[in-house]
């Protein structure tokens, strides 16, 4: 399941036009149209686009999905629905363990490798997880009892964050409402409430979420760099 149905706010002016997933990155690309390539070359033979916002550009661009050799269909979003409420519209048609991913991102995480651990553990969702440093712009003091007892000038914290990738096995998706908003967020706070505990799936290859103009300002480029990794054989 590829997530290609929001508007793309944070990117404008590239998105007023296009959907983010079709944006292009280098002179021959678009970003989902490396992400098919890619998935293809890893094995996977279908496909699920949920579009909304200029969907009608995604299908017109993807069509079936046989260039790639993958059978692609559609999840039409009329109202935002979160990054897995349209998989509640969808459960009976879905596998027992499924690859959710958002549209926008170039990496060259092995998605089959991903997908494999995911059904060989026992956890309800795996995240696909990325090193990322934060250096704070100031001096953190820490204090106690009114008296400051430690002062650090401008740290840098090491952080796992999500790369917007998912394994998942569609039981855990049992007893939320179809048709009705579900976050990512709201998914895993519920099922660490409930004591299932996701799988984390350490990542320390190339990974960019193409959220603002300056992350498309540095996917462009870096691409020559990143091609051979991002698009083995091509």
């Amino acid at each position: 399941m590829i997530l290609a149905g929001g508007k793309g706010v944070r990117l404008r002016p590239y998105t007023t036009t296009l959907p983010k997933p079709l944006v292009p990155i280098g002179e021959q690309y678009s970003i989902l149209e490396i992400i098919m390539r890619q998935l293809g070359e890893r094995g996977f033979t279908t496909a699920t686009l949920a579009i909304g916002h200029l969907g009608h550009l995604i299908r017109a661009y993807v069509g079936d999905g046989t260039q790639w050799g993958l059978r692609v269909d559609y999840a039409l979003e009329t109202s935002p629905l979160g990054t897995m409420g349209p998989l509640l519209t969808m459960l009976d048609t879905l596998p027992a363990e499924f690859l959710v991913m958002n549209g926008d991102i170039l990496t060259d995480l092995d998605f089959g490798d991903l997908l494999n651990g995911h059904r060989q553990g026992r956890a309800p969702l795996t995240i696909a997880t990325y090193r990322r440093e934060v250096t704070i712009d100031f001096g953190v003091l820490t204090a106690a009892d009114g008296r400051i007892v430690e002062f650090t000038e401008k740290p840098t914290i090491d952080y796992r964050v999500s790369m917007g990738v998912y394994a998942i096995s569609k039981q855990c998706l049992y007893g939320y409402p179809p048709g009705l908003p579900l976050g990512f967020d709201e998914l895993v706070l519920d099922l660490l409430r409930k004591g299932r505990h996701p799988a984390q799936y350490d990542f320390d290859g190339h990974w960019l979420d193409i959220g603002r103009p300056d992350d498309y300002d540095r996917a462009n480029a870096e691409f020559d760099l990143l091609r051979p990794a991002l698009l083995r054989g091509v």
